[in-house]
């Protein structure tokens, strides 16, 4: 008779030497998950900047390409301490012309406003800037290119009035691609307001001053861009009306090196001055203060 095998003894089931770790210390030691945004491009040299230290620099690379920042990014590096009181801007009609270019207007707006975070283009503040109040407005080129339609038109008219009423000086970052095409002639109409608004801070005798941030072309260069009382800009960007591309196609020449941007137009005198974005609030401070320093001596 064959003897019987004895049963095996049931196994221990095997797991991993981290199991054996207690439940907290396992957490520790875990893999985690590395956010999609930790690094940024750098748009020059296509090195992977850290993000944390981009941000550090406000959005400065190491090559001295200042990058397009948001609305509120801006507004809180100008002012003194990051603090502000935000200013709202008036409503008006949406998509009067029920325009639709294969995608409605309407829905056009809804996507950017989720994108950024923002009612329109515009985005107003009032604050200290070097110890100077003023107000600033804001164009966003991340709402549909800061492009120039009523409701950017109502805003800048609605900066203007505001400091005004304050008696402080206007300061404002542009950043447009030009006309909202979606709005037709009714956006060509605000070049024609913004520039009764900048009148009226005259009138008021009341400083307007002009920061050309990356890019300001178009129907904002030929409005409220040019007439400020003085011309700033950041290193680098791109001002104009018309594209360069454009330019080159209508007249068939080869355009100078550095044509359209900051450095080329302060040699030609279209700007004063091109200040670096770390400098900014300070050299807005100096020229505030200045520029009121002579409004109280000639009231």
């Amino acid at each position: 008779m064959a003897e019987k095998t004895p049963p095996k003894a049931p196994q221990e089931k095997r797991s991993g030497w981290l199991s054996r770790f207690a439940p907290g210390v396992r957490k520790i030691v875990s893999r985690r998950e590395t956010p999609d945004n930790l690094w940024v491009k750098d748009p020059d040299s296509g090195d992977m900047l850290y993000r944390p230290d981009l941000e550090a620099a406000l959005w400065v690379t190491p090559s001295g390409r200042h990058m397009r920042i948001n609305a509120g990014q801006r507004l809180g590096y100008t002012f003194d301490g990051g603090e502000y009181e935000p200013i709202a801007s008036p409503e008006v009609a949406e998509d009067p012309l029920k325009f639709s270019d294969g995608k409605s207007y309407r829905d056009r707006l809804q996507a950017a406003r989720k994108a950024t975070g923002l009612k329109d283009a515009m985005s107003i503040g009032f604050g200290d800037i070097g110890g100077t109040p003023a107000v600033a407005v804001v164009q966003d080129f991340a709402f549909m290119g800061g492009s120039l339609g009523m409701a950017a038109g109502e805003g800048f008219i609605a900066a203007a009035r505001a400091a005004i009423e304050r008696k402080v000086p206007l300061v404002c970052f542009t950043a447009a691609g030009g006309a909202r095409m979606q709005e037709g002639a009714l956006s060509l109409m605000q070049m024609a307001r913004t520039t009764l608004a900048v009148q009226e801070l005259k009138d008021a005798q009341l400083p307007y001053v002009v920061v050309l941030t990356d890019p300001t072309t178009g129907g904002v260069t030929a409005s409220y861009a040019m007439l400020g009382d003085v011309h700033l800009a950041e290193p680098g960007a791109l001002i104009g009306f018309a594209g360069p591309r454009v330019i080159e196609s209508t007249i068939r020449e080869k355009l100078p090196p550095g044509f359209q941007r900051a450095e080329y137009l302060q040699e030609k005198g279209m700007v004063d001055r091109v200040v670096a974005r770390a400098d900014l609030p300070e050299t807005l401070g100096k020229i505030l203060s200045m520029l009121m320093g002579g409004r109280r001596q000639a009231a």
